[in-house]
């Protein structure tokens, strides 16, 4: 993957940079702002950037609109947010504009190389990876009570690693049960919120979300 990082603390800029770059990515600039992040993209056109939401020059949301600005004038670019916490209405507006290729994360996640590299995968390759936080809180602003209350702990389970970006083998994986367990739990999901079945896993990933934003638009 050839990748542009935009992080202002150059600690945890330079710490990304090698860690990427020791799993055999190609980090092809890493910058400390949004203008230069935009610059970075239009001349170097990476699979994927990794991006800290709050940088100079105002220090509140310039990473996520550089992010938008991104998806809008590069459709080919994964983006993946990170922060130091979860905040829902930065990943509603980064939702609002479409989630193939978008993960959100945060910044805790990056001690775990291999969970970090493996979201950064999924997003450059136009699948969609949420922090297990970002899906939870997600679920709790929104409307969805009923339909979420309706789902079994198990089927719950898979839910969230569905919306994650998890694909079927994943969450059988993750929790220790057979593919055909998964699939018969999917189809309770889809059923139970009312969504439309799909074997295309990041179509199945964007009903979930849509069904999400759905409530936080309209709630």
């Amino acid at each position: 993957m050839r990748v542009v990082i935009a992080e202002d603390a150059a600690v945890l800029r330079e710490l990304l940079a090698q860690m990427l770059s020791m799993r055999g990515h190609e980090v092809v600039a890493a910058v400390s702002d949004a203008d230069a992040l935009r610059a970075a993209v239009a001349e170097h056109r990476p699979d994927v950037t990794v991006i800290d939401i709050r940088m100079p020059p105002t220090h509140t949301d310039d990473g996520l609109r550089a992010a938008i600005d991104i998806r809008r004038e590069h459709p080919g670019t994964g983006v993946l947010l990170f922060s130091q916490y979860v905040e829902t209405k930065y990943a509603t507006r980064l939702l609002a504009e479409g989630s193939a290729g978008v993960g959100y994360l945060l910044k805790e996640r990056v001690a775990n190389v291999a969970e970090f590299t493996d979201a950064l995968a999924r997003v450059a390759a136009g699948g969609t990876a949420l922090d297990p936080e970002v899906v939870t809180q997600l679920a709790g602003a929104g409307r969805a009570t009923e339909e979420l209350s309706s789902l079994t702990e198990r089927e719950r389970d898979v839910w969230e690693l569905m919306a994650e970006g998890r694909s079927n083998a994943a969450i059988a994986e993750s929790l220790h049960v057979s593919a055909g367990t998964v699939e018969k739990h999917v189809a309770a999901v889809f059923g139970k919120l009312g969504l439309p079945v799909s074997e295309d896993h990041n179509r199945r990933v964007l009903a979930v979300i849509r069904f999400l934003h759905r409530d936080l638009t309209h709630g």
